[in-house]
């Protein structure tokens, strides 16, 4: 009888490639590019992080070129062999090769080149294929980084990691924004947010946080909207102001854009990323934020009740002139603009203690502090025409009493975006789902 011990192979890093110079080695990989030359050719392989460089000869090679294709899956071997003009210093020259699978038919999008110059359609309708261009899968290299770095930054502050129903029976932010199904013979709805259900973690683990997907059948079809993305979120508890909320998330970016920058820096290199300073970030509050875009850019205010994209772009043109930030947290949202969960200031019961963050020209984050005492949860309810039936589960933490808390949800699509300076959500986005968009 077979037995299983666990891992004893895997791919070798660059470096430990480079440790073997002037001895044999196996490497698997996809062939990026064949370059014939003059008497020899460069074979590219392509890694699921790194391109290696092989030069093929035939008078040491014992198989012919011809049965090699670029997009093929093989796994070479190879005299590791010094050469001064490689830029690491070394190359490896092919022995054997084994050809694990060919494809079909030729690529229907040149992806070996620096960039995969066709339209975001195509560059979506082929994302299996375009995504290993070299440029293409950084993204989502950084994408990993970024969350890796929220994650790291989490677990030090002492969160706990959950995983919240996707299936739901109510709605945490309200409107007709849901996607409806029949479960069971009951309604149900994908989950617009984790909102409830981290804030009844706030009363098991005091301090959470979510990576997951949400879902928003919002008609949209803009750059910046999606119908499924990955929200990061996070939920504390024993808080004595909301701006203990932005404390920590200024915290959290500045962790993990050090963290990119200490563990990511070929990609960072590769897409020209400039990381921007967020040791601190400005604050101001809503209506005053209105004014100074009516005030410095001759705008008539016509929504005292939320911005619109060219307002959150006119902003950070202010603020970046006036602070030299690229973020920007804009406080104190009309309460009726906010969810029933938000808490209202008690100085100005028409404001909420709520806030979002504005990165370059787009808004990234929604957070602030909740409702946490029973009978004030209920009349925010009743005030917006809510049946309290519909909320029983959500109302029971209250019932049994809950500490000061709250949290935010940050768009880990848009953030990246706005990191790349890109002008579209979606190529930050492995495969998005849009209200045109379900395959691939």
């Amino acid at each position: 009888m077979k037995t299983i011990i666990g891992i004893t192979k895997k791919s070798y890093t660059i470096e430990e490639i480079a440790s073997q110079i002037g001895g044999e080695i196996w490497i698997c990989g996809s062939i990026y590019r064949i370059r014939r030359m003059s008497g020899f050719a460069f074979v590219i392989i392509r890694r699921s992080r790194d391109f290696i460089q092989c030069v093929y000869q035939s008078d040491t090679a014992d198989f012919s070129l011809d049965e090699l294709a670029e997009e093929s899956c093989v796994r070479l071997k190879a005299f590791l062999r010094r050469e001064a003009r490689s830029k690491r210093g070394w190359e490896l020259l092919l022995l054997k090769a084994e050809v694990l699978s060919r494809p079909k038919e030729p690529s229907p999008v040149v992806i070996n080149h620096k960039e995969v110059n066709v339209s975001m359609e195509k560059l979506l309708d082929y994302r299996p294929v375009t995504l290993r261009n070299e440029r293409e899968r950084a993204v989502f290299r950084i994408e990993e980084g970024i969350s890796n770095g929220f994650r790291r930054f989490f677990i030090k502050q002492g969160f706990k990691e959950i995983h919240t129903p996707k299936i739901v029976s109510a709605g945490a932010e309200g409107g007709a924004n849901l996607f409806s199904f029949d479960y069971f013979g009951k309604k149900a709805y994908l989950a617009q947010s984790p909102q409830f259900y981290k804030q009844m973690m706030v009363g098991v683990f005091e301090r959470v946080f979510e990576i997951g997907p949400v879902f928003r059948a919002e008609k949209h079809d803009t750059s910046r909207h999606l119908n499924e993305y990955t929200s990061v979120d996070l939920e504390m508890g024993y808080i004595e102001n909301f701006d203990e909320i932005m404390q920590v998330e200024t915290a959290m970016i500045l962790s993990a854009l050090e963290f990119l920058q200490n563990q990511y820096q070929e990609e960072i290199e590769l897409l020209q990323i400039q990381i921007p300073d967020v040791k601190e970030i400005p604050v101001i509050r809503f209506r005053e934020a209105k004014e100074q875009i009516a005030q410095n850019f001759c705008r008539i205010i016509t929504d005292w009740n939320d911005f619109d994209p060219e307002e959150e772009k006119l902003l950070s043109k202010w603020i970046w002139r006036e602070t030299g930030s690229e973020f920007v947290f804009v406080t104190h949202y009309p309460s009726a603009k906010r969810p029933f969960y938000a808490m209202d200031d008690p100085k100005e019961p028409e404001e909420t203690l709520s806030f979002d963050l504005i990165f370059r020209g787009l808004e990234v984050t929604t957070g602030g502090q909740r409702i946490h005492d029973f009978e004030m949860q209920k009349e925010k309810l009743k005030k917006r025409g809510l049946q309290l039936s519909d909320f029983e589960s959500y109302l029971m933490m209250h019932r049994y009493g809950m500490p000061p808390h709250g949290g935010l949800g940050l768009g880990l699509e848009r953030f990246v975006s706005r990191l790349l300076n890109q002008d579209n959500i979606r190529y930050s986005a492995l495969f998005p789902r849009d209200t045109h968009r379900l395959t691939p």
